[in-house]
């Protein structure tokens, strides 16, 4: 596994548990179909959630979630759809979230969480 790769499955990780922690239940990870991926699909209530994470080692290149054009907004919403229509889920609300995931020299990983961003 590449080191790159082994950061985004850690960030992942942190990001599934901050959000089992905020009460959400993951439903998959990794998620893949023509359109593209996605990285976490959960429920927050009957809300469908897809989430993007983004893993930075540091802030020299911006904050992990500034890595999020409105291009990729604009994908996330549509593999959305292409998950609802594959999963067979019933009609109902979907929201995008993003989580970074900042990892510093001492401590625990800082995450932060953006609900509805499209």
């Amino acid at each position: 596994m590449r080191v790159t790769q082994a950061l985004g499955r850690y960030g992942e990780d942190v990001a599934t548990r901050h959000l089992l922690d905020a009460g959400l239940v993951v439903l998959e990870r990794n998620w893949r179909c023509r359109v593209g991926e996605i990285d976490i699909v959960a429920l927050d209530g009957d809300t469908l959630v897809v989430c993007e994470v983004k893993t930075r080692r540091g802030v020299e290149f911006g904050s992990p979630l500034e890595a999020v054009t409105t291009r990729k907004a604009a994908r996330l919403a549509r593999l959305a759809v292409e998950y609802r229509r594959s999963s067979g889920r019933p009609p109902g609300p979907v929201r995008i979230d993003l989580v970074g995931v900042l990892l510093v020299r001492r401590g625990a990983p800082q995450v932060e969480h953006l609900a509805g961003v499209a």
